[in-house]
């Protein structure tokens, strides 16, 4: 069991917690594929009826790794992550602060519950990669907030704080820090004391509604990936990020 994803089990709730703090909890690879598995198992698992999502060391994360960024189509682990997080079916509960980033930042718009903590920090940065939005996020932005402010932000690509993630309906609520994990995991717990079963049904009728979106927009995320990666915009924004200067797409056009 990968180190990188943490699991505990207690009294129905299992927290998962995002576990590279020195990267601020940044998707290696490996973290992908330990991800995707804990999900898998958790929707097997009867003894897990709510799941709860944290980022160790003060941050959620700041989404896929650039050092390790690669296309793998299908066969990256991300893909698949992103298929078994569209179609988890039991209750997902999110406590993130500090920085959400990229897939850090999509992956809770997959949370049915989502507390933030006051230093959030969330941004959806793909335009600025010279890339196109993924995790479905597509269609959970717009669902979620609606499709003029889900259009701004993924078209500035701007930072969003505690306050207007909880203004725009992406949070549930907003914490101190110090008290979001605990009010989080209380949620949680008072989610898992009813059966399962029900707790799985009512979770499936409410995927029903959003099932054809979701899988039409990871298809359309995908097909615009592949024509995005590797394009002069893509490798100009990667190689500002690694050598720590601001990108140039002026001179590219």
């Amino acid at each position: 069991m990968s180190e990188t994803v943490l699991r505990e089990l207690d009294d129905g709730v299992l927290r998962l917690t995002l576990n590279r703090p020195a990267r601020k909890n940044a998707f290696s690879l490996e973290q992908w594929a330990a991800f995707a598995d804990a999900m898998e198992e958790a929707s097997a698992d009867p003894r897990v009826a709510v799941v709860l999502l944290c980022g160790a060391g003060g941050n959620f994360s700041s989404g896929t790794d650039l050092h390790e960024f690669s296309d793998a189509g299908a066969d990256h682990p991300f893909a698949r992550c992103s298929r078994v997080v569209c179609a988890f079916d039991k209750p997902l509960i999110g406590a993130a602060a500090g920085i959400a980033i990229g897939g850090g930042a999509t992956l809770l718009l997959h949370c049915d519950v989502l507390y933030v903590g006051e230093s959030l920090r969330m941004r959806f940065p793909f335009v600025s990669l010279g890339l196109v939005p993924e995790f479905a996020s597509s269609y959970r932005l717009q669902a979620a907030i609606g499709p003029r402010r889900a259009a701004e932000l993924l078209f500035t690509a701007e930072w969003i704080d505690a306050a207007r993630a909880l203004e725009t309906c992406i949070a549930t609520a907003v914490l101190p820090d110090a008290a979001l994990e605990a009010h989080a995991l209380a949620k949680a717990h008072q989610m898992a004391q009813w059966p399962v079963g029900a707790l799985q049904q009512t979770k499936r009728t409410l995927l029903a509604a959003h099932g054809a979106g979701l899988a039409e927009a990871l298809r359309v995320e995908e097909e615009g990936m592949k024509a995005c990666f590797g394009s002069p915009e893509n490798q100009e924004a990667i190689n500002a990020f690694i050598e720590k200067r601001a990108p140039d797409f002026r001179r590219l056009r």
